[in-house]
This record gives structure tokens, C-alpha cells and sequence, in this order.
């Protein structure tokens, strides 16, 4: 396991401290991504969010996300579309490299990483960001959907131009400096390395690691489908492994309900196990009995404008 950065002793944690972000992501996506997020923010079951700006529904997100201020809701930088019934496209238009035959961002991360240029990047995550604070937004943080700035498949990645945005603007982004918990890959560690030195250079706060559980519901349609059961008993398990240092763990939680399976392909299921989790009195023990010490990425955000004075 590797040692963690001295994030944890800047934000003035205890020695040893294992603090976690529990983040949703896809906030904006749908009306069903909105009610859950909504409703597990205000609660405090989850510690953040970010909007997918270029959704249908995040205009809902963003009016909410401006009127609630005090809450930590980030910006979820799109660059894919990955549903087939249900698409999006860019804000800087359809006469760019980041649309498919059919002008929506493409399905997966390697078209991204192929035929995207780093100015129609930029120039695209820039718009997103200018969106969210033209509606008034505190954004806190910045990550990213999919993946697709990271250059996980061909290696091609963005993260020039994400960076130079946070650090222009003073937002911390979703980048792990290690792969501890999510396998052993000596070239992708190293690129990593790479990465969280160019964010040291920049000024951009990262955080130690980024964990999550599987996106799909395992054996999905099959007779020994994954149950709700086996699905918190496996987030249990990973909340018990948390080593000291940050770490986000990023989760999906929607409402399971018509709207969500006519957008999406598969999963709707798991997205509505993931809304119960948060609710659910084991999880909840879990983190109260493993002493995990729950932040939020206004606190990055704070401490990086704090050394930028």
C-alpha cells in the first residue's frame, strides 16, 4: 500500500486520518439522477455532487445547485455520450472533433482519446465550467465522466487542459495520485505519477485515491443476478479497506424508475441500489464503526486558494 500524500495533514485531520468523499456523480443526467441527488444532499448522505452540464436535465440541477450555496456541488466534465436512447451533445456545437456521425459526443472513451483535439477540448470544458457559473454556482471541484480525459486506452489524454482550467479558476480535480485498491498496473501508476506531478506544478489539489465498485450489476438479466444484499455487502467491504490518506468513493444514485430505464441501457437497477446504500443503517454503521472521517471538496477548494495567496 502506498503512503499517502500529506493532503490529509494540510486539511488539519488527525494523524492516521482515513477521510472519505462520498460523491455522486451524474448529477443533471435525468429528473431520476436529480431527485436522488437532491434528496441525499440535503440529508447528508452524500458529501458532493457534479453536474453533467450538457444533459437535458441540468438546467433542474443547476437552478437547485444556485440556490444552495452551502452545499459541495462540482462540475462533471463530458466529453462521451453512452447511452443509446438517450444522448447529448457539445455546448461549443456540432462542428467540432468531439461528435460522432450523429453530432452527440461519442459512445466510448478510445474515440475521445482518437479523433479529439486538445483546443476543442479545452474550448469545450471551459464552456461547461462557464455554464455552471453563469448560473450561479459556488462550484467546488471539477471531475471527469467516464474518464475520457485521463487517456486510459490509447493514452492520448487531456489533462493539460483540465488542469490549466482548475488552476485558472481555483478548483481542486478528481484525480487519484495512486492505484492502491483498484489493481496493480506499473504503466498506469507511472502516468499517474506523471500527472500528480504536473497538478503539484499547477497548484491543482488532487486527492491520494479514487475508488468506486463495479458499474454494472453483476450477471445483469442472468437467474443469479447480483442482489441489493450482495451489492452493500461488497460496499461494506471496500468502506472496511480505506487506508489513512483521502480518498473519494464516487457512486451513481438514481431513482429506479421508467424515466431511467427509457434512458439508459443497462443498470437502472444498480442505480437504485446505490440511492439505497446511502440510506441504508449497515452502510451507515460501517463508516461510524471504521472511524471514517467524512469531508467535503469545499475543503480542498479552501485550501487551494489558500496557497495560491
Amino acid at each position: 500500500m502506498t503512503a499517502p500524500s500529506d493532503l490529509a495533514d494540510r486539511l488539519g485531520l488527525a494523524p492516521g486520518a482515513r477521510a472519505i468523499i462520498l460523491n455522486a456523480d451524474d448529477f443533471g443526467m435525468c429528473h431520476a439522477a436529480n431527485t436522488a441527488i437532491v434528496d441525499l444532499l440535503t440529508t447528508g448522505r452524500i458529501d458532493s455532487t457534479t453536474v453533467m452540464v450538457p444533459c437535458s436535465w441540468s438546467p433542474e440541477a443547476l437552478t437547485f445547485a444556485a440556490s444552495r450555496t452551502d452545499l459541495d456541488i462540482g462540475v462533471h466534465l463530458v466529453l462521451t455520450s453512452e447511452w443509446s436512447r438517450y444522448r447529448w451533445r457539445p455546448l461549443t456545437g456540432t462542428g467540432t472533433s468531439l461528435v460522432d456521425a450523429d453530432g452527440f459526443f461519442p459512445v466510448d472513451v478510445a474515440s475521445v482519446e482518437r479523433f479529439a483535439t486538445d483546443d476543442d477540448v479545452a474550448a469545450e470544458l471551459a464552456a461547461q465550467l462557464q455554464a455552471a457559473l453563469d448560473a450561479g454556482v459556488d462550484v467546488t471541484h471539477l471531475d471527469n465522466h467516464m474518464g475520457s480525459v485521463y487517456g486510459l486506452v490509447t493514452g492520448h489524454d487531456f489533462l493539460r487542459p483540465v488542469f490549466e482550467l482548475a488552476a485558472r479558476n481555483g478548483f481542486p480535480f478528481r484525480l487519484p495520485r495512486t492505484m492502491d485498491g483498484v489493481g496493480e498496473d506499473a504503466a498506469l501508476q507511472a502516468k499517474l505519477d506523471d500527472a500528480a506531478s504536473a497538478a503539484d506544478a499547477m497548484g491543482v489539489v488532487i486527492i491520494d485515491r479514487l475508488w468506486s465498485h463495479p458499474f454494472e450489476l453483476l450477471r445483469e438479466g442472468e437467474p443469479d443476478e447480483e442482489t441489493y444484499e450482495q451489492v452493500r455487502d461488497g460496499f461494506i467491504t471496500l468502506l472496511r479497506a480505506v487506508p489513512a490518506g483521502v480518498t473519494e468513493i464516487y457512486l451513481h444514485p438514481m431513482i429506479d424508475d421508467d424515466e431511467l430505464r427509457a434512458a439508459v441501457d443497462f443498470s437502472a437497477a444498480k442505480r437504485g441500489y446505490e440511492l439505497r446504500l446511502l440510506s441504508d443503517p449497515a452502510v451507515l454503521q460501517a463508516i461510524e464503526d471504521e472511524a471514517l472521517v467524512r469531508i467535503g471538496w469545499r475543503d480542498l477548494r479552501d485550501l487551494q486558494r489558500a496557497g495560491a495567496r
